[in-house]
């Protein structure tokens, strides 16, 4: 069988191995003095300890240390017979045994440096990335069940009340570890909508420009609401096509590509402070809030923009004709009116939420 399934066989031999090694290192552990394990830094209970100073103990070790000599050379002889096999097993082990290197030196952001104009055409790059992921969502139906707690077996529970998760809070938890390993979250511009729960990093950090001051403002919660109960009806046929995964897997690409566009109003507000600080400075140190917001309102501004964003919306969800193919009936992936009503009813209004947020707090880490 397990010549048949090679890669049961590399499990099998590890097993054998790291259950070998784990009865070896006891026995040697059991026969060690006090002094010498307190060196190991391991202490075995002391019913161990007494337990070897018997004669019966040390017939028991020997024959521990004898049986797993022979496992031992059992395993070689099995490994040697397969060097490719043995290989893949070394690879195992060396993977569990020994700490990867990490560099001690932090990579550098090498990205254009922070100004007004950049923050301006990066708000326009995301439009296309928020209407093209809508558009990819709207492909399928609305498939509410994954909205839904308690509605399909996914290993997730709320630690309360036990309550299972929802599929899509089970997807977008378990991308945002992956995501969370290649230090996606230790950009400015990324906002996890779990950062309590992220890993580890894989890759050394990166690093950025001291550009906002230290906060920790989040909408997610709100974008969520927003998005499973406003949007995804608007732009999805309702029913259920079963298209649970692919559902979900661009739920969290619109999910992600609208948080970043809302919290990137950090930086639009950043950029206005640093350009007109005596204003803000005033407005900051009176918490006047309403009058942040009147600072922060452009009504042509913005309705340029709604009108770009419907024009993209319908330009990019309508099917190409080529020369000569007859004209039909214009049937838009999206409705353009619903992308420009995004816009201006929820994405304009958060962001400026969070720009007046950031704001507020902008002097709190000031330098005296």
């Amino acid at each position: 069988f397990l010549s048949r399934f090679p890669r049961f066989a590399i499990l099998h031999e590890l097993h054998i191995v790291l259950y070998c090694a784990s009865f070896c290192t006891m026995a040697q552990l059991a026969t060690c003095t006090t002094s010498s394990q307190a060196t190991l830094g391991v202490v075995l209970p002391s019913r161990a300890r007494t337990t070897c100073s018997t004669p019966a103990a040390a017939t028991r070790l020997d024959k521990l240390r004898q049986g797993a000599a022979t496992f031992t050379r059992s395993v070689r002889l099995h490994a040697s017979r397969g060097p490719r096999r043995a290989r893949r097993v070394t690879a195992v082990k060396g993977s569990l045994t020994q700490p990867q290197p990490q560099s001690s030196q932090k990579d550098v952001d090498l990205s254009s440096t922070f100004s007004l104009d950049e923050v301006r055409q990066s708000l326009i790059r995301q439009e296309d990335s928020i209407i093209f992921s809508l558009i990819e969502r709207a492909q399928f139906k609305h498939n509410d069940v994954v909205y839904q707690e308690n509605s399909i077996a996914v290993p997730l529970y709320d630690r309360h009340t036990g309550t299972r998760a929802s599929f899509l809070e089970y997807y977008l938890r378990e991308s945002e570890q992956m995501h969370g390993k290649m230090r996606r979250y230790t950009s400015p511009d990324e906002m996890a909508f779990y950062p309590e729960s992220l890993p580890p990093l894989v890759l050394p950090p990166l690093e950025y420009p001291s550009v906002l001051v230290p906060q920790n403002i989040s909408l997610n919660d709100e974008i969520v609401e927003l998005y499973t109960k406003t949007l995804v009806p608007a732009i999805c046929e309702a029913g259920d096509d079963n298209n649970y995964g692919s559902t979900c897997m661009f739920d969290v690409q619109v999910l992600q590509a609208l948080s970043k566009r809302i919290h990137y109003g950090k930086f639009v507000a950043e950029a206005k402070f640093r350009s007109n600080k005596e204003t803000y400075t005033q407005l900051i140190k009176a918490q006047d809030a309403e009058a942040i917001m009147d600072s922060l309102t452009f009504p042509a501004v913005e309705k340029h923009v709604v009108d770009r964003v419907t024009k993209k919306a319908a330009t990019y969800g309508q099917d190409v004709l080529v020369e000569g193919a007859e004209q039909k009936e214009i049937k838009y992936k999206v409705p353009p009116e619903m992308v420009g009503e995004l816009y201006s009813k929820w994405i304009m209004p958060l962001t400026k939420k969070v720009q007046v947020l950031y704001l507020l707090k902008r002097l709190d880490h000031e330098e005296n």
